[in-house]
């Protein structure tokens, strides 16, 4: 049972990489959650098949996850179970439609989860974090260029770390990614961000073809310095560093510069639309988390009725 189990979630992982063109990140997730399930069945209900799947198994499973710690001794958070039942729920999909007999996965609710307030950077506190960046070495341009170039685009930091020298166009401030779910966009490039990329790339002697490369540990030339490509590990690390050094209230990360460059655009007038094309969101549902912050007509509203106002 175990063995035919791992086969289909196999062709379940190949249908979302082929089919649906999911990320390798993505992929390694839903093998990690799917891998967590099948180790439960299979010892919590032994001689059971998936084709016997019930409700009350389901349940089972949630307590299950409820009671389960990360490698820190933590209990899973709520939004972190429901990624595990969201990848069961996509998995028992996929089986349904491919003539196997299981547990209807719409018969299967997610609690809703307490709303996370959106993190995001004023402009005053971009500012003290790009300039505490010391840039009289070259890897403080490149970090440099980082930080200016992630608020400028709104790139995903897995967007950035792909970006070959030849991808930049500097003249025109604009050029092309392939972001999630391999959709294209065109993100632009503010004069600040561009002159700082350009300053780096001035500084670099060396031929590799990544734009971001790291600097410490063995240079390897092979493969257009391909080894030399800076991780998104990396740059979170980056990110976190010059957070700290400006001594920020808030714990950003890249994913914050990211709201940071949605809000500066909605706040300063920008349509809703434009911001979605500009993010890579597929649905404007996903852009509308922004609009209760950046919403001027509300805050023109408090401003004039509110009594606590002068």
């Amino acid at each position: 049972m175990t063995a035919f189990f791992t086969q289909l979630i196999d062709e379940f992982l190949e249908y979302l990489e082929i089919e649906k063109n999911c990320s390798k990140l993505t992929i390694r997730d839903y093998r990690h959650y799917l891998d967590v399930f099948k180790q439960w069945f299979s010892s919590t209900l032994p001689g059971k098949s998936i084709e016997d799947l019930s409700l009350g198994d389901v349940r089972k499973y949630r307590v299950f996850l409820a009671n389960r710690t990360d490698e820190k001794g933590m209990t899973l958070k709520r939004v972190t179970q429901n990624y595990y039942v969201i990848a069961l729920r996509s998995f028992l999909r996929f089986l349904i439609k491919n003539d196997h007999k299981t547990l209807e996965p719409s018969k299967i609710d997610l609690p809703k989860t307490e709303s996370r307030s959106l993190k995001f950077l004023e402009r005053e506190q971009i500012d003290r974090m790009v300039t505490s960046v010391n840039t009289s070495k070259e890897e403080g341009k490149r970090d440099r260029a980082i930080l200016e170039l992630l608020f400028s685009t709104g790139l995903r930091v897995s967007e950035l770390c792909k970006l070959n020298h030849d991808n930049v166009n500097l003249e025109r401030r604009e050029f092309g990614v392939i972001g999630k779910g391999g959709r294209a966009r065109v993100v632009f490039v503010s004069d600040r961000a561009a002159e700082w990329v350009k300053q780096y790339l001035d500084a670099r002697e060396d031929g590799y073809k990544p734009l971001f490369i790291r600097y410490s540990g063995k240079k390897i030339e092979e493969n257009g310095g391909e080894k030399m490509r800076l991780t998104s590990r990396s740059v979170e690390r980056i990110v976190k560093r010059y957070v700290r050094a400006a001594r920020l209230p808030v714990d950003a990360t890249v994913h914050t510069l990211r709201h940071s460059f949605a809000t500066d655009l909605l706040t300063n007038g920008a349509d809703l639309r434009s911001v979605q094309e500009m993010l890579g969101h597929k649905n404007i549902a996903t852009t509308q988390i922004y609009t209760h912050i950046t919403n001027k007509q509300l805050r023109d509203v408090h401003k004039t009725f509110h009594s606590g106002n002068k």
